[in-house]
């Protein structure tokens, strides 16, 4: 039965696929792909000749409906972003709820996604944890850290190499410099590298060695304080 598959694919290691995403995207009538230039290399590397179509978060809205109907009249479409799932700090929401108010079937496949690697090797517990990606840069970013100052869960933000240390600065400002923070960046790619610390402690390491590629920020939540017992 046709349609919409939202195929995860690799953040970076071409080898970070699953045998089934291959397949799917091989037998699909069309990819939608977020930029057709960078999914190019992943599927010449496969050898994955299936058509391609720019699907990104300039043209989704005017074209969501269009996509719908074409699932409903019988194609079979996979959706892929740059790098990791769909729809997580990517353009994929939209789609995902236009097509399922249109009855279409949507099946996501597991796969890879930047955060869960960062998040399980930062040493931080892992069984709740709050996802934060990317904070508004400007309107709002203030007054969202300032909220997740109370925070007791790991969190987790996305950061360009740009911002990243405004990032760590802001975060100590609100949380305390004392409080940790795990740092991943290029993950599964060549110069992978995770910086533990406290926030005082890696954001002094960025500003001594300049940042580069894409981050992922795990820190630690408030620490609970335990009431005392006086009986």
């Amino acid at each position: 039965m046709a349609r919409l598959y939202i195929v995860p694919t690799p953040v970076g290691n071409l080898e970070d696929i699953t045998l089934r995403a291959i397949r799917t995207l091989r037998e699909a009538d069309l990819i939608l792909a977020e930029d057709t230039r960078t999914s190019a290399v992943l599927l010449r590397h496969y050898d994955i000749g299936t058509p391609m179509r720019s699907h990104h978060k300039f043209n989704e809205h005017a074209t969501a409906a269009h996509i719908a109907e074409e699932v409903l009249g019988g194609k079979t479409i996979a959706l892929v972003s740059d790098a990791g799932t769909p729809g997580i700090s990517d353009p994929g929401f939209l789609l995902v709820r236009t097509c399922l108010e249109a009855g279409v079937e949507v099946e996501t496949l597991p796969g890879a996604t930047a955060f869960v690697p960062a998040l399980v090797q930062s040493g931080f517990p892992c069984d709740r944890f709050c996802f934060e990606g990317f904070l508004p840069q400007k309107k709002g970013r203030s007054s969202r850290i300032a909220a997740l100052a109370e925070e007791e869960r790991t969190m987790i933000f996305y950061e360009s190499p740009f911002r990243v240390l405004r990032l760590l600065e802001q975060l100590a400002e609100a949380f305390g410099g004392e409080r940790e923070v795990s740092v991943s960046r290029e993950l599964t790619k060549k110069f992978e590298q995770t910086v533990r610390g406290t926030l005082a402690e890696v954001g002094q390491h960025f500003r001594v060695h300049s940042p580069k590629g894409e981050f992922v920020l795990v820190v630690a939540g408030r620490r609970k304080i335990k009431e005392l017992d006086f009986k």
